[in-house]
């Protein structure tokens, strides 16, 4: 069996630096912080006090307020950045919607639509008086159904749940099943919208995030040794996959190819990444082999880059064993020093990342470099402070999720 090619025919985004992927993109390579004091709710007796919120955010700006009382966040950034990219690939004229599918990803789901169900329980008399829309809202799958309801898609239809990782997979598996011959076409990619005081409460029990609440704007810092933790991020990032025979055929233009996919798991720790980066080794090794290329093919890879301790140092160690001295070749960057972490998100928002530097030629940086981590080899071009311009023809996206979820994307510029 022959497999299909697979292009990226549109992008959507809803992110801390703007809400659509124009804007995202001038946000990145402006190496703009989108930290800042939390909005969402009084946070002044939490540890941390700031994250990377969608700013300005209306969701009637969006949807009729009686459809917007429907979804929960999650599901409104869903429904947001899948619109722009499905109205950028122009999927809704003379397409089989039986062969579009939507799969999607997100690793909490509706957090605040949960906590808000539970508090207001237990501020009643002890009356069970539950929302209808309670479970439909807070379930992961509701952000694939909305999509697929609004479109009239009725190919696939699912949510991937691996933590961090979860739209990276749900990328993962939109790419096979096209290229297999089970749909034509694939919205997918991934949301989040866990800034509430549950998930800020429950990651600063875990002491994952920073709490530099005196200077938010330099709280998210991959690879600088001050780091402190990851600072929470929101939003959505979405994709259209299309048969590139498909695509052709229906004049569509192509952002770039997506080549490979790899996935491994870390079988070590359920919140601690390997400090040895083997898991982190295997599934770039995957990726590579999956895409049919070498390490030395690859211009750029968006690093998982959370600005935690362990996880930075095992996710370089890794890169340089899986691409020894091409390593230094490289740029690098953690984008999530301008987003904050979206968790389930990420990989949705890092993926269009991905795209676009591929696009302008343009990598984004890793902001907020202040102090060389003398762990870390500085001899890595880490793309500190300032996007760099440069041909990238291939792009590795990686995301790594508690439990020890490890999955990288492969792009590479399209050619016929």
């Amino acid at each position: 069996m022959s497999l299909r090619r697979v292009v990226v025919t549109g992008l959507g985004a809803i992110t801390p630096l703007g809400k659509t992927v124009a804007e995202y993109w001038d946000g990145l390579a402006a190496g703009v912080s989108g930290a800042a004091p939390i909005t969402r709710f009084d946070a002044s007796k939490f540890k941390t006090r700031f994250a990377c919120e969608v700013k300005n955010y209306n969701p009637d700006d969006y949807f009729p307020t009686k459809e917007g009382r429907k979804m929960d966040l999650f599901t409104q950034f869903a429904v947001i950045a899948s619109d722009e990219a499905i109205k950028d690939a122009g999927l809704l004229e003379g397409v089989n919607k039986d062969r579009v599918g939507v799969i999607w990803g997100s690793g909490i789901g509706g957090l605040k639509t949960f906590q808000d169900e539970c508090f207001n329980f237990a501020k009643g008399d002890g009356t069970p008086r539950y929302n209808p829309f309670f479970i439909p809202k807070m379930i992961a799958d509701s952000s694939s159904g909305n999509i697929s309801i609004k479109n009239g898609f009725r190919g696939p239809n699912f949510v991937t749940t691996s933590a961090c990782a979860s739209s990276s997979d749900a990328i993962v598996a939109a790419y096979n099943y096209i290229r297999l011959g089970m749909a034509d076409v694939a919205v997918t990619g991934g949301s989040e919208a866990a800034i509430t005081e549950a998930g800020v409460g429950g990651f600063n029990a875990l002491k994952a995030m920073s709490e530099r609440n005196g200077d938010p704007e330099a709280g998210s810092r991959p690879y600088d040794k001050d780091r402190d933790g990851f600072v929470l991020g929101e939003g959505a990032g979405a994709l259209v996959l299309e048969d590139y025979e498909h695509a052709k055929a229906r004049g569509a233009k192509i952002y770039a190819e997506i080549i490979g996919g790899g996935l491994s798991s870390d079988a070590y720790h359920i919140t601690a990444p390997d400090p040895t980066g083997e898991g982190v080794v295997l599934v770039m090794q995957n990726a590579l082999r999956d895409a049919g290329i070498s390490p030395e093919d690859v211009d750029y890879i968006n690093t998982h880059g959370t600005s935690t301790p362990l996880g930075d140092g095992a996710e370089i160690k890794a890169i340089q064993k899986v691409f020894g001295e091409h390593a230094y070749n490289l740029n690098i960057s953690s984008t999530k020093s301008m987003t904050g972490h979206l968790l389930g998100g990420a990989g949705g928002i890092e993926a269009v990342a991905s795209i676009l530097a591929i696009q302008h030629g343009v990598v984004p940086p890793t902001i907020n470099h202040f102090t060389d981590d003398p762990e870390l080899d500085a001899r890595l071009n880490f793309t500190f402070n300032e996007a760099q311009k440069r041909e990238v023809n291939v792009a590795m996206s990686n995301t790594f999720g508690f439990g020890g979820h490890n999955t990288s994307v492969v792009f590479r510029k399209f050619t016929e």
